[in-house]
This record gives structure tokens, C-alpha cells and sequence, in this order.
């Protein structure tokens, strides 16, 4: 399994993909082998993760270096250091490693998972020199129309993708937009494409439980509305959300002093902090910085409500941090395009209160009530089958009866 995302580095719910799938898959017959990054390579880097690694994983960290942190001068380097992507070094020593993982325990199969491009150049390379299997998790779409902005970064994520669609036993997308996307795209290769969502892990959130029973409401007496992780200027931007929020506060359509937003592990905190001057909500808009894992997924259960943000650009995507939302069993506010993949997966769940992100005026439309119905409890809450469906353990058993299918192999009982 070639990932760059994976303990200890820090942030980020792409993380949660790679780790649960080696967790889950020895009971269904299949034993991971880790390629992953040397830590230096991460921005940042926490051990929390680190013991849900099963023990006995062989996880081989391969020399990586962040051209923007480790081969800039003054901050400045030239642009086919970073192409793909800034961590282009890994593919060399990856490659190395990967061979020498090969050699010595005889895997069945190689898998590869983006979004870091040269995680696919590296599955690439080992299926050409082993003739094992590949399997290229795209889980978003890589070449797209306006990204990534500059053109030779562009040129070169679609020549990997092109690499990957001729290559590859099979293509993983997570969300079906995409996957049927790629399909018109490369109809010669549409048998080879499939399917397989993102999730969450159940035996982490049952493991919470008394956490959240002793944590008690995030404001007590407050109305709390939790988005948990990155916003992104232009893919997240809480901009037209922010504009809403102010002129039902000035219209009195909410009580100010009962209502509060919090944005935990936002990144792009002085984009944030600058909206929230500009419409004054300095007393209601809370930013916070990031907490451990699991942490986390406590504020998750304990907010009065949760908040997701995806633009109409990234209509073929669903955060991954959505299946966490639905496990943690709160009402969910959907600011994201109706006919877009998060719309579809919010309203299979039985959640309705979704509003176009860069429209304020739906938004101030939609939030009073909103909040209301959330205050009274009568907001509605995630459907359990469908909240079950996505389980890690699930989609783990949709990975391992695929990687059976690829080597005919026969499943485990």
C-alpha cells in the first residue's frame, strides 16, 4: 500500500483511508505492507495515530523531502521541483523500497492512493518492474478543469492519471460523479473503474462514548454550530455563510447572545479571521486550533450541530470528514450545490437543511430555522442504516473482495 498520508503525520482526514483499510483487511485474508514517507517530509506530525497501527505492520518509511521546506532558497525554488507535487523526491527512494518489500515478502498485489500524485508514479513503477496487479485509488479527480491552476502542474497530473487509467487492474473513485466522469472520459476503460467511499471507524466511536457523556455541550447555553477541519478559500469558502450569519443577526432573526460558531482546525485562519472582522462576529464566530484524533470526534458528538461547506466546483467530491459528521449523530447543516454528490449523500442520510454554499441569501433563508429546530431538537438527524453502511469495516470488505477478484484468489471465511 503506497501512501503518503499515513501516522504520524498530522491533519487531515485522507489519513483515516489507508490506516483504517490496514486495520480491517488481515481478518478478510490480506496482510498490508506500508511504503509510506520518511515524517520529515510532514508539515506536521502527531503520535495519537500511531497505536491504532496493528502490530506486527511492516511499515517502511522511504527518504522524503518537501521541496518548499528542505530545497527552497529564501522560499523560492524552481517549479519542476514541485511537479507533481512538492514531495516529487519520495518516488526515487519509494521506488527502492518498494522492490525490496517486494523481493522479500512476494505481495499479491500493490496499491496506490492520491491525492498525492507521485504516490501514483511510484504504484506505476513497482507494477512495471514487478508485474504484480495494480490498484490506483484516485479518490478525487486529478486533472480537472481549472486544476490544478498552473499548466505544466496540470500537463503533469494528466499525464499520471492517463498513466494510471492505461495501467492500472483497477480505478478507485470515491463518489460516483467522479467515477462516472472518468468512465466518459476513458470509455475504453470503464470495466476497470469502481467505486468505493470514503467512511468512518466504529470501533473508534464506540470507544468515545463516556468521553461524550462527561464532555457536556461545547457552549453551555449556546446554540453551537461545529465545522471541524480546513477551510479552503475557494473549494470551502465561508464567505457567503458569513454574510448570512451577520444579517440574520442584524435583522434579529437570531439571538446573538445564544448562538455561537466554532471552526475547529480551519488552516486558513487569516482568511477566516479577516471575514469575521469585516462582519463583526467577533463575539459569535470562535476559531480553534487542532485537536488530537480522537478529541476530535468527541466535539464532533458533543456539537448542538455540524457544519459542511463544499462549492459547486467540487460537485464530484464528498468530504471525507462527512461520514465522520453522520456517525457522530448531530443535525447537519449542508452548505454545498443540491445537485452535487454531497447534496445526494446528505439527503440518503434523511438530512434536508441544504443551501447553495455561495448563496447568502438562501443561506439567511434556511439557518434561523435551522438553528431553531436544533434548539427544540427537532432537527433531523442521520439515518442509522445508512449512517451503518459506512463503516471503514465496509468499505474494507468492498477492498478486499475486489483485490480477490484481481488475483483470483479465493475469500476468507
Amino acid at each position: 500500500m503506497v501512501a503518503f498520508h499515513f501516522p504520524p503525520m498530522a491533519g487531515g482526514s485522507g489519513i483515516q483511508r489507508t490506516l483504517r483499510f490496514v486495520q480491517h483487511l488481515p481478518a478478510l485474508g490480506w496482510q498490508p505492507l506500508v511504503l509510506s514517507a520518511d515524517p520529515r517530509a510532514y508539515v506536521q506530525t502527531a503520535t495519537d495515530l500511531l497505536p491504532d497501527v496493528p502490530p506486527g505492520t511492516v511499515v517502511q518509511r522511504a527518504f522524503t523531502l518537501d521541496t518548499a521546506r528542505h530545497l527552497s532558497v529564501r522560499g523560492r525554488y524552481f517549479g519542476w521541483m514541485a511537479r507533481p507535487d512538492r514531495w516529487m523526491s519520495w518516488q526515487w527512494s519509494a521506488v527502492r523500497d518498494g522492490m525490496r518489500l517486494i523481493e522479500q515478502f512476494k505481495p499479491d498485489a500493490i496499491w496506490s492512493t492520491y491525492p498525492l500524485a507521485t504516490a501514483h508514479l511510484i504504484g506505476a513503477k513497482l507494477q512495471r518492474k514487478s508485474g504484480l496487479p495494480w490498484v490506483a485509488d484516485f479518490r478525487d479527480p486529478m486533472a480537472q478543469e481549472d486544476y490544478p491552476a498552473d499548466s505544466a502542474t496540470w500537463q503533469s497530473f494528466k499525464r499520471i492519471e492517463e498513466l494510471a487509467i492505461r495501467q492500472a487492474a483497477a480505478c478507485i473513485f470515491t463518489t460516483p460523479s467522479a467515477a462516472r466522469a472518468y468512465k466518459t472520459n476513458y470509455p475504453h476503460a470503464a470495466a476497470r473503474m469502481h467505486v468505493l467511499e470514503n467512511g468512518f471507524d466504529e470501533e473508534t466511536f464506540a470507544s468515545l462514548t463516556a468521553q461524550v457523556c462527561s464532555a457536556g455541550p461545547l457552549n453551555p447555553g449556546k446554540v453551537t454550530l461545529l465545522h471541524s477541519g480546513i477551510v479552503y478559500p475557494s473549494e470551502r469558502d465561508p464567505s457567503h455563510f458569513l454574510a448570512a450569519l451577520a444579517l440574520c443577526l442584524q435583522q434579529d432573526r437570531l439571538p446573538r447572545q445564544s448562538v455561537r460558531v466554532r471552526f475547529r482546525a480551519a488552516i486558513h485562519e487569516d482568511m477566516l479571521g479577516t471575514l469575521i472582522q469585516k462582519y463583526g462576529l467577533q463575539d459569535v464566530v470562535e476559531m480553534v486550533p487542532n485537536l488530537p484524533y480522537r478529541a476530535a470526534l468527541v466535539e464532533m458528538m458533543c456539537a448542538d450541530a455540524l457544519l459542511v461547506m463544499q462549492a459547486a466546483k467540487c460537485n464530484a467530491q464528498i468530504p471525507a470528514k462527512l461520514y465522520e459528521y453522520l456517525r457522530a449523530g448531530r443535525p447537519i447543516l449542508g452548505l454545498t450545490d443540491p445537485s452535487g454528490d454531497t447534496a445526494d449523500t446528505l439527503r440518503t442520510a434523511g438530512i434536508k437543511s441544504i443551501a447553495p454554499l455561495n448563496n447568502a441569501t438562501q443561506i439567511a433563508d434556511l439557518l434561523p430555522d435551522f438553528l431553531a429546530r436544533v434548539k427544540n431538537g427537532q432537527a433531523e438527524l442521520p439515518l442509522e442504516n445508512v449512517v451503518h453502511a459506512a463503516s471503514r469495516r465496509t468499505r474494507a470488505q468492498a477492498l478486499g473482495s475486489l483485490l480477490d477478484q484481481l488475483t483470483q484468489k479465493q475469500p476468507s471465511n
